[in-house]
């Protein structure tokens, strides 16, 4: 059995950049099987403001996978029971490489992770597209052409079947993400002198809220808080501002998983998160504040103050809660940080 990762495409600040290089190495040491690429070569350009992808940029890429696809069809080179990797699930070339496979006869499994989509109403395509028939039915198909569908919490399970009621639960696997190299490659940073310092590491969009946190640095001047999309920060400089800060603070109304509190917990940095979304399986009841709290920007006006005097009492007390961080951490790098149910998964399968 050949692995092919059909991979998305690499963003230098995001942990799509880390995949391309970790994911290739920890699949092939966990199934002990060939790991082909699909690359569609360099990121066509950068991100669209508020995406984690170019909306034009990201059909090129998924182009040139197509055509080296096509190509391996062609030159017979895929055979039985090879599987597809698609880490991204939310790319319609799945369909094509279905359409080839079952033509010609080759007995091959894909598998697809899934990060997001329409169904998603705070996500960038359920904001824009929402439930458009093309959407929707586009989902179904890619759903179904994928044998094993993976999520990386069971929220997000839950709220694709609320969107789609029909699909198999028996193609549906929760796994967590593949993500153990991150507790070794932030190791470093683990020991840094702690500062007063609160951080937003999400992106700028409207279901990051990221006007609630602008204005809580207006009512607490004696700390420092910074947006980390508003300078132009490598992976590096991003890690080093984790490693002095002492908090991290979401107030998302759109989340799947949350890989950058785990990076926080990582390096003892303290999570402040709603208790809502994928946050309510994966937190610790200390790290999570009521949701109604930040449910909108009118709500955080309302509760202005019991969140500044929380985020007080985590800065003016710091010392006390890394043990519970430290907890938080095992817990998370067992349950949804490890890629071991993927892996199994993809082995299992064959």
């Amino acid at each position: 059995m050949t692995i092919y990762i059909v991979d998305i495409e690499a963003v230098d600040t995001r942990y799509t950049k880390q995949w391309k290089e970790y994911l290739p190495v920890q699949l092939r040491k966990a199934t002990k099987q060939e790991v082909v690429v699909i690359s569609g070569g360099e990121t066509p350009q950068a991100t669209t403001p508020g995406a984690f992808l170019n909306f034009g940029g990201t059909n090129v890429y998924k182009s040139k996978q197509l055509e080296q696809i096509g190509e391996m069809f062609c030159k017979g080179e895929v055979k039985d029971d090879d599987y597809f990797l698609y880490t991204d699930a939310w790319n319609p070339t799945v369909l094509q490489l279905k359409y080839m496979a079952e033509l010609l006869g080759i007995k091959i499994k894909i598998g697809g992770m899934w990060h997001a989509g329409s169904y998603d109403p705070a996500d960038f395509l359920g904001r824009l597209i929402g439930d458009a028939p093309w959407c929707r039915f586009a989902e179904q198909s890619m759903f179904e052409a994928y044998d094993q569908n993976f999520y990386a919490t069971q929220f997000h399970i839950d709220m694709f079947l609320k969107s789609f009621k029909n699909a198999s639960p028996s193609k549906i696997i929760r796994t967590g993400w593949p993500m153990e190299y991150l507790a070794n490659s932030l190791d470093s940073y683990r020991n840094m002198p702690k500062e007063n310092l609160i951080l937003f590491p999400h992106r700028i969009a409207p279901e990051k809220q990221p006007d609630i946190f602008r204005d809580l640095k207006t009512q607490l001047p004696d700390y420092e808080f910074i947006v980390c999309q508003d300078q132009a920060l490598t992976k590096n400089e991003y890690h080093n501002l984790l490693g002095r800060a002492k908090i991290v603070f979401s107030a998302n109304l759109q989340e799947t998983l949350g890989i950058s509190w785990y990076e926080g917990a990582l390096v003892d940095t303290i999570p402040m998160v709603p208790d809502r979304l994928s946050y309510q399986e994966m937190g610790l009841t200390e790290f999570k504040y009521p949701s109604e709290w930040t449910a909108s920007f009118k709500a955080y006006t309302h509760h202005k103050e019991k969140i500044t005097e929380r985020i007080r009492n985590y800065i003016e007390n710091y010392d006390d809660y890394i043990p519970l961080v430290q907890k938080q951490v095992t817990q998370l790098k067992a349950n949804f940080f490890s890629g071991q149910k993927l892996y199994g998964g993809i082995a299992n399968d064959n």
